[in-house]
């Protein structure tokens, strides 16, 4: 059975994790593929908000095997803190699975991340400043810790000795920070956090593909987004990996040929945190109910996000990009009672019309948006079960993303809750 992929078609925010809550259920495993506890997945059960950072959210299914995939970073004090939560909430994450290939966030990657972005000053990246950059640039250069190493002290110790006291010089000479002790950090990770990580540790891959070979459902899920991606996002203001669809097979070990299903979630207007361009971004009131309305606010940091309308522009290179095969909508309900909705159908740059994003980061920065204009609509969606249950105007609205982008859109959410949405197309 082919393998699904859930991605970000935006600036991450998008509810990723409604959506990978709801195919669960149908899946055997939830896999996901990148980043760190960077990133929150915000799901609405039964009127409970559970606020996932690193557990894959299949966790809430029973019958799901949550995965940690070899692409991901991972502080295992967040990992275990984040169990514990579950736990004490009565969800059970006794089945999950963290791939021993996995990189360690560990406390130097801290240090550095803070002191990177505050020499930065006015051009700092808005990074959450916890680890991931750094984790993820040591991974790159070779000298990275894995989960794998938790499982052998001696190696543990020989990698940190080396690690350490590089990057103790370059805190102390570049940042005239003081020197992290490589005693207390080994006796942290071994003694502490080993213990209780190394049941959870296993071969990632293996499982992912003994899982497709018997005919099983499994799920790709990422976290970030598109216009994040370390290659094809706003650069240098994205992540330190790949959420694109291509990601999911390097961070899961799976080809492409075991994908037939890419769902590119979208928000029905768009939303970034951090610096940036942007270029449909709104100011004032309208800002700010966008803003209070669709709680955008982020899970981890409570950052207040930039709100704006969609950008259909985006939308389509975002299809492009990942071979989006549908798309999900997400928070309609947030554009009810505005008696304009606006969506950006190209940009103009000086005069010239522009119908794709363009590939130098100067006019991105530059491009005012087309705009076309769309009826809005007064009537409360939160209580549609059925696409027929949406007022015209709204189809309307579903119908003008799903021509512009270049894909169906398969549902439509009305609400926060797990059950607030609506079946589009199939």
């Amino acid at each position: 059975m082919p393998a699904t992929v859930v991605v970000g078609t935006q600036w991450g925010d998008e509810g990723k994790g409604k959506l990978t809550d709801l195919l669960a259920k149908d899946m055997r495993l939830v896999v996901r593929y990148q980043g760190g506890h960077n990133a929150g997945h915000t799901i609405v059960v039964g009127g409970e908000s559970f606020a996932l950072q690193l557990v894959p959210s299949g966790v809430l299914y029973p019958s799901t095997v949550p995965v940690i995939g070899n692409g991901v970073v991972v502080d295992p004090s967040v990992l275990l803190a984040e169990c514990d939560a579950l736990e004490a909430r009565g969800v059970d994450t006794s089945r999950l699975v963290v791939s021993g290939n996995a990189h360690l966030i560990m406390p130097y990657h801290y240090e550095l991340d803070r002191a990177t972005e505050r020499s930065l000053g006015r051009n700092k990246l808005g990074t959450t400043k916890r680890g991931i950059g750094p984790a993820y640039a040591d991974k790159a250069a070779r000298i990275g810790l894995r989960v794998q190493d938790l499982l052998d002290p001696k190696i543990f110790r020989q990698k940190l000795e080396v690690v350490v006291r590089e990057k103790n010089a370059v805190l102390a000479k570049v940042y005239n920070r003081l020197a992290l002790d490589e005693d207390e950090i080994a006796r942290r990770y071994l003694d502490e956090l080993a213990p209780r990580i190394a049941p959870m540790i296993g071969d990632s891959v293996g499982i992912v593909h003994d899982a497709l070979d018997a005919g099983e459902n499994v799920m790709l899920e990422g976290a970030q987004a598109t216009f994040l991606d370390l290659d094809h996002g706003t650069y240098p203001y994205v992540t330190s990996s790949n959420p694109t669809a291509g990601g999911a097979c390097v961070g899961t070990g799976v080809g492409p040929r075991d994908v037939d299903r890419v769902v590119g979630i979208a928000k029905a207007y768009i939303t970034r945190v951090g610096a940036g361009p942007f270029p449909t971004e709104l100011d004032g009131e309208l800002a700010d109910l966008l803003v209070e309305r669709g709680h955008e606010y982020g899970t981890n940091t409570g950052r207040r996000r930039r709100p704006g309308w969609l950008d259909l522009v985006m939308l389509r290179h975002a299809v492009r990009v990942n071979s989006v095969s549908e798309i999900a909508l997400t928070k309609l309900d947030v554009l009810s009672k505005l008696e304009v909705v606006k969506v950006c159908v190209a940009y103009d740059d000086g005069g010239r019309r522009l119908d794709r994003v363009p590939y130098h980061q100067s006019v991105l920065h530059r491009v005012v948006p087309v705009y076309e204009e769309l009826p809005g609509w007064e009537e409360d969606l939160s209580a549609a079960t059925s696409i027929t249950d949406l007022p015209r105007a709204a189809r309307d609205y579903i119908a003008c993303i799903a021509d512009h982008a270049g894909a169906p859109v398969s549902l439509a959410g009305v609400g926060p809750g797990r059950e607030q949405y609506v079946h589009v197309a199939s």
